[in-house]
């Protein structure tokens, strides 16, 4: 094993102990880090339900569950290959947008200087602003792969230029991200004008809704790696999947994918350069069984495993 990892079933059970992300060890150093795991507990971003304040806390709990050391799918061992730890909550002003981004960029900048990749767990999706803004003085201008049952490129919500629907544009306006090696992966649902996946569109992203992704598969992720050229930033929202299968989001959007469905999209974005990544949109209030908060642990771990292929893709010469 390389640095870090889960805890040892053999000396204690998975319920006992303080609950981090996969029982991983609690670490502030990110010298001996690969990848960090970062809770965001923010919501005051966002327009319909909140509650995804609790979000990290359910998703750690949740991850509690999960058999983490192999990953056959993708038949590799990520924590063989990678050193990754819990990193705890950054600072947050609950009720305070603009504050609360310039907290999480400072402390994710500091991540990123050490060449570790934090993998946030959320909170609204607003804070991927943040998480983007501090990868982008790292690593320059990212490409965006965007699992979302909206595509975030409104250009206010409610006179407000800056919450949940409005950030991946803010990203274009500030050059965080490019646009021509984006892809926005799953939208579907009413919209409030005839125009809006064409505004998206026309800011050079490359827009699959879920009912022409449903088509294409697996595929049409399998392409995101090569859309998505150079440095990436992975952002999972929840409500990308069909609240049958994840109730507890902050809006969601009936007739999307099964877990299944998701997870073979997911999987299929190998060879993606990952800097950063992000799952979002869990409000435990309203789920059923925990269901949604096991899936959104299992997402993070199928980063994870994403970015440990990468680094053994690239040390064979096949990335």
């Amino acid at each position: 094993m390389k640095g870090h990892g889960p805890g040892d079933l053999t000396t204690s059970p998975r319920f006992a102990g303080v609950p981090t992300f996969l029982r991983l060890p609690h670490v502030t150093t990110p010298e001996t880090l690969d990848v960090a795991v970062v809770g965001i507990p923010f919501d005051a971003a966002t327009h319909w339900r909140s509650g995804t304040r609790f979000g990290p806390e359910a998703i750690r709990e949740a991850s509690l569950a999960l058999r983490p050391l192999y990953n056959p799918v993708q038949r590799v061992a990520p924590f063989d290959v990678l050193s990754v730890a819990e990193y705890g909550d950054l600072p947050v002003d609950p009720g305070f947008v603009d504050r609360t981004f310039a907290d999480v960029a400072e402390a994710l900048e500091k991540l990123h200087g050490r060449a570790t990749a934090p993998i946030c767990l959320g909170g609204d999706q607003s804070i991927l602003l943040a998480e983007l803004r501090a990868a982008a003085r790292r690593h320059g201008t990212l490409a965006l792969v965007l699992f979302d049952a909206h595509t975030g490129t409104w250009d206010e919500v409610a006179g407000e230029r800056y919450v949940h629907g409005t950030v991946v544009r803010r990203a274009v306006e500030e050059d965080l991200v490019d646009p021509r090696r984006s892809i926005l992966l799953g939208a579907r649902g009413g919209t409030w004008s005839a125009n809006d996946l064409d505004e998206a569109r026309e800011l050079g992203f490359t827009v699959v809704p879920w009912e022409d992704l449903a088509q294409i598969g697996t595929g049409m992720a399998a392409a995101a790696p090569e859309v998505a050229g150079g440095k990436a930033f992975l952002s999972f929202d929840l409500d990308f999947l069909d609240p049958a299968f994840a109730p507890g989001v902050s809006a969601p959007e009936v007739g999307g994918p099964s877990s299944m469905q998701a997870l073979a999209l997911l999987r299929g974005c190998r060879g993606l350069d990952i800097v950063g990544a992000d799952v979002a949109s869990v409000v435990p209030e309203h789920d059923c069984g925990h269901i949604t908060a096991s899936l959104a642990a299992t997402i993070a771990l199928e980063i994870i495993s994403l970015i440990a292929c990468a680094r053994l893709d690239e040390a064979a010469g096949t990335r």
